[in-house]
């Protein structure tokens, strides 16, 4: 089974930098998009950044300048660099992608979204 695995959060001072990293892991043929989601309690998630298997890239208006999303396809990782963070981009952080896998050794090859169990983002003021 694929899995994403997340890291990077913290706790940070506003004005600080952070860079959060995602790779997936499994019986993986090959990674369309993938992207960044966040999600604060009473608010709905909303998504951050997103990259295409051939590098395009979208951003939110709030992170625009920011942000910056990049991806490493070697390692079938992706990046969320973040710089100038204000309180309000504190959030529960979630890795998502959609992948082609293997589940069963070559019988059934799947395309399927996964999503990461979210990395906590604190930005304190």
């Amino acid at each position: 089974q694929v899995q994403l695995v997340e890291s990077g959060g913290g706790l940070v001072q506003a004005g600080g930098p952070l860079r959060l990293s995602c790779a997936a892991r499994g019986s993986i043929l090959s990674i369309n998009a993938m992207a960044w989601y966040r999600q604060a309690p009473g608010k709905q998630r909303e998504l951050v950044a997103r990259i295409s298997s051939g590098g395009s890239t979208n951003y939110a208006d709030s992170v625009e300048g920011r942000i910056t999303i990049s991806r490493d396809n070697a390692k079938n990782a992706v990046y969320l660099h973040m710089d100038s963070l204000k309180p309000e981009d504190t959030g529960v952080y979630l890795c998502n992608a959609v992948i082609w896998a293997d589940e069963d050794g070559g019988i059934t090859q799947r395309l399927r979204t996964y999503w990461g169990q979210g990395t906590q983002v604190t930005v304190s003021a």
